[in-house]
């Protein structure tokens, strides 16, 4: 189907049952877009807390990504400022060690349908791997990490992140250098933007 304007897409993603079958907790497609957005924010899938209450990171991962943006909730919630499109719209389930990834279908139907809608996007920020394949393609480093430390070669246009999540507190204690040079570079350029 050809879209004219945002609003049936969003229906659409909505209404979607591409993989319904497989989302042990349900379909709640947790998207956030606007054509006017400059900041695209992509992420993995929904996690437990945000499927419930259906607002993408609404939960300590979001706390701390809205501090390393430099922006409130207010700001952050606000469409016309933050695009947030997850690789996987809709919350996977919980596998052995933390949630499982984003479910492919999500990503296939709909991923180039809402960048095409997104033209005004000038920053796109990734966090995690999945995101980080998609958006990078082969510019990507084999871990996050490398990526992360090679943030020069997709600046300004986009900067991967590592994971906001409390879980990722030994990595961010083990790579000072994050927190030091990338986060003031990152505030400067969200709030430019905004």
């Amino acid at each position: 189907m050809n879209y004219k304007t945002l609003a049936p897409l969003l229906s659409d993603i909505r209404g979607c049952q591409i993989c319904a079958d497989a989302l042990p907790h349900g379909i709640r497609p947790v998207v956030q877009v606007s054509t006017r957005a400059k900041i695209l924010l992509v992420g993995q899938a929904p996690g437990r807390k945000v499927h419930e209450t259906g607002i993408p990171f609404n939960d300590p991962s979001g706390d701390r990504l809205r501090d390393w943006l430099g922006v409130d909730r207010d700001a952050f919630y606000d469409a016309e400022k933050f695009n947030i499109v997850p690789m996987g719209f809709c919350y996977p389930g919980t596998g052995k060690s933390g949630d499982l990834p984003p479910r492919k279908e999500c990503a296939l139907a709909w991923r180039h349908k809402l960048m095409a809608e997104m033209k005004n996007v000038e920053l796109t920020i990734i966090i995690g791997q999945y995101a980080m394949a998609w958006h990078l393609g082969s510019g990507g480093r084999k871990t996050v990490t490398e990526t992360v430390q090679n943030w020069k070669e997709y600046w300004p246009s986009k900067i991967v992140l590592p994971h906001p999540s409390p879980r990722n507190n030994i990595w961010l204690k083990k790579n000072e250098w994050f927190d030091a040079e990338i986060l003031p570079l990152l505030k400067a350029r969200v709030h430019q933007l905004l």
